[in-house]
């Protein structure tokens, strides 16, 4: 009886498929096959679905993929292609060329009497060398060697080399003795005196150059340069791997993970690494950890510097190790401290970066807050800010020390419209009645650029050239406030503070009024969040800890590892900068400018006023009580004044004449303007209020009639009477 079971089916065929297999051409359909063994499609509601094969979710591809274009790398170095940085390297290897040389050329003589000293030791040194070379002494050795092996054969042959080569060398060294003293003969008799000491000095140098001693060289190094050792992969990657970062940790088991997709090399006065760390490992996770990466590198903690690489994924870093310590290192010269002037709409340079590269900073159309623990050069920051500021003469500079010590006074009372320093009652009613007219100021400014035509004015806010318009008053204004927490904690005024700095941070920029606060506390309470939260401008020196960090830097800039809090008290004027021509944080080194330095810089943007005729205020010797809140000068008033009360009309080009005549220094300019651009400027002046020109009929010089462009002065006298109205009613 014979068992059948489902598994021999199985087997049976198996068989049966490699029989036919075998009785065929040996040749095996694999994509058939492997049809056969995929599985088919269910069936869907009970229906049975079509049988098919099945798809693979990895595809092999048809048709090569596009390959991405990767960043070109300079073919020349950066250096090379900026004039100020090869000027700075031909002339620091001029300096050092020069040095050196000064340097041994001052010490010749003591090189000389070094070497006459020597040459005693150097003449033994010869005449042994001669001596042991004429009785072939080097072979010594190996003769004994073969007469202590009793090598009879050997030391035989070795002796009769030996005696041929002291005969030969015996009769070179007689050769040479006799035609070296004939030439002395000879140079003694036929010679000059000078040549003589000529040729001894130079035997004398050579026999003390042979007598130096191997331990004790002849001339100092005249630069000592530091220990810097270049940067190696395998140092990176010890020290990446010492962090103990979880991902770097589990890498590590299935190699280095870590990987550099550059060769590492030099970037200015120290080396760069780019990194490619591994999956799951971003640069922040290293930034947090700086101290511990410059333990594993074995250098100074401000040498060492990662950073995000720009425009890569977050596991991408760039590793600038420098030569020295940012802190100490020698910064070039600040183009501004001896001469210029800016245009507060370009960048400025008023730092430099860990390779001493200058880092700029532009003022126009941002608000800014600098945050750091006392004693780290915050208010030397600010003052640095305030003295750029004075060297554009259009600026108009409100400067606040709340500290009360002075240390702005050299912007205050050279160039600031406003200043004061303390914070007694008087000096906080002087602020807070200079805040309210800032505010009106603020508002009167959106409603001159809403009014201006789109050409003039096509992005809605101040541009360079508006600020050089006089008539329209849209000249930079900047506020700086040292210690401003005094400001916002005050009593009585704090909340009205808080309430007018939140609102000069916000629409402030768009209208030429730059805000710039510093406080040794970056907290809620000092620095209040509506303006923490919109000022662009953020400079962090040293602060203690997560809040403050974030308070200045933006909320979770301590998670993404832009950490202050890694300075240290010796990294003065080191501060993380955000806000400028790039957009991630970066690593600068303030510009150091003292007292008596800051004093002449004033100076020379208080020349420039002058010049202009825009020194105002404060400066001006103008009094020091709080200032009022009614503008300068009244348009309106003014072309009353101009406009008799028996000229019911009159063109729009006169009444600007009779106001360039009024007030030149106020109007000058709208009189300097030719043709229609006169009618155009007054029609630009009054729109703010609401008055409109018309056609008006007037008389030329020579009698003749004619309408042109012109106002009303019923329309002005209207608007002066709702005006006051408004205002008492205020």
């Amino acid at each position: 009886m014979n068992h059948h079971t489902p598994g021999d089916d199985a087997e049976n065929e198996l068989f049966a498929r490699l029989a036919a297999e075998m009785a065929g051409d040996g040749v095996v359909d694999l994509a058939k096959a492997r049809a056969e063994r995929r599985p088919t499609t269910t069936a869907v509601d009970g229906d049975e679905a079509d049988e098919g094969p099945s798809v693979y979710v990895d595809q092999p591809l048809t048709t090569p993929l596009p390959v991405p274009e990767g960043t070109r790398r300079p073919i020349l170095p950066a250096w090379l292609l900026s004039k100020t940085e090869l000027r700075t390297q031909l002339a620091y290897t001029a300096g050092q060329i020069g040095h050196t040389a000064a340097y041994h050329a001052v010490r010749t003589p003591l090189y000389a009497a070094r070497l006459a000293a020597r040459a005693p030791r150097g003449t033994a040194r010869a005449l042994t060398f001669l001596g042991r070379w004429a009785s072939d002494a080097e072979g010594q050795p190996l003769r004994a060697a073969a007469a202590r092996r009793e090598d009879a054969e050997l030391y035989l042959k070795l002796t009769r080399q030996r005696d041929n080569r002291v005969r030969l060398r015996s009769l070179i060294s007689l050769l040479g003795s006799v035609f070296g003293l004939t030439a002395v003969i000879v140079l003694w008799v036929l010679t000059s005196t000078a040549t003589l000491l000529a040729l001894a000095s130079a035997v004398v140098l050579a026999l003390g150059v042979a007598g130096a001693p191997a331990d004790e060289p002849l001339i100092g190094r005249a630069v000592v340069k530091a220990k810097a050792p270049k940067l190696t992969s395998d140092m990176v990657v010890r020290a990446l791997e010492s962090l103990g970062i979880g991902g770097i940790t589990s890498a590590k088991s299935k190699g280095s993970g870590i990987t550099f997709p550059a060769p590492i090399m030099r970037d200015g006065p120290g080396w760069r690494a780019d990194v490619e760390l591994p999956h799951g490992v971003e640069v922040a996770d290293v930034m947090g950890k700086r101290g511990q990466l410059a333990s594993g590198l074995r250098r100074p903690l401000g040498t060492v510097w990662p950073e995000q690489a720009p425009g890569e994924h977050p596991g991408r870093m760039v590793l600038w190790v420098g030569d020295q310590d940012m802190a100490t290192a020698k910064q070039p010269a600040w183009p501004l401290a001896r001469k210029g002037t800016v245009d507060l709409f370009d960048p400025v340079p008023f730092a430099t970066d860990q390779r001493g590269a200058w880092v700029n900073v532009t003022l126009m159309f941002i608000a800014g807050v600098i945050g750091a623990v006392p004693r780290m050069g915050k208010t030397f920051l600010l003052r640095l800010l305030l003295l750029i500021a004075a060297l554009d003469p259009r600026a108009e500079l409100h400067t606040y020390d709340l500290k009360g010590t002075g240390d702005l006074d050299p912007v205050g009372e050279k160039v600031s419209h406003r200043h004061r320093a303390g914070d007694d009652d008087e000096d906080i009613e002087y602020a807070i009645a200079d805040l309210r007219e800032l505010r009106a100021e603020l508002r009167r400014r959106t409603k001159v650029i809403r009014s201006l035509p789109r050409d003039v004015c096509p992005e809605s806010k101040v541009t360079s050239k508006l600020a050089d318009n006089k008539s329209l008053r849209l000249h930079p204004i900047v506020v700086g406030v040292d210690e401003c927490q005094v400001w916002f904690e005050h009593p009585k005024y704090g909340a009205e503070f808080e309430e007018i700095c939140t609102d000069l941070v916000k629409r402030g920029p768009a209208t030429g009024i730059v805000l710039l606060l510093a406080t040794q506390r970056p907290d809620a309470r000092s620095l209040p969040t509506g303006i923490s939260a919109n000022a662009i401008l953020r400079l962090c020196l040293k602060v203690m800890g997560q809040t403050e960090n974030d308070m200045v830097l933006g909320t979770s800039a301590y998670k993404r590892g832009v950490r202050a809090t890694t300075f240290t008290r010796a990294d003065r004027g080191i501060a993380y900068y955000i806000g400028g021509e790039g957009a991630d944080a970066q690593i600068v080194r303030s510009v150091f400018v003292d007292a008596p330095h800051a004093e002449a810089i004033a100076q020379r943007g208080r020349d420039a006023r002058e010049s202009a005729g825009l020194l105002t205020g404060h400066a001006a010797g103008g009094t020091d009580t709080a200032p009022a809140t009614a503008p300068r000068f009244d348009l309106l008033a003014d072309i009353l004044a101009v406009m008799g009360p028996d000229e019911p009309k009159l063109w729009s080009e006169t009444v600007v004449a009779r106001l360039a005549e009024l007030r030149p220094d106020v109007y000058g300019p709208w009189g300097e303007l030719e043709g229609r651009a006169k009618a155009d400027q007054l029609v630009t002046a009054l729109k703010p209020y609401g008055i409109t020109t018309g056609q008006v009929w007037g008389t030329t010089e020579d009698g003749k009639g004619a309408n042109r462009r012109g106002i009303t002065r019923a329309d002005i006298t209207k608007a002066v009477t709702e005006r006051d109205k408004n205002r008492d009613a205020g």
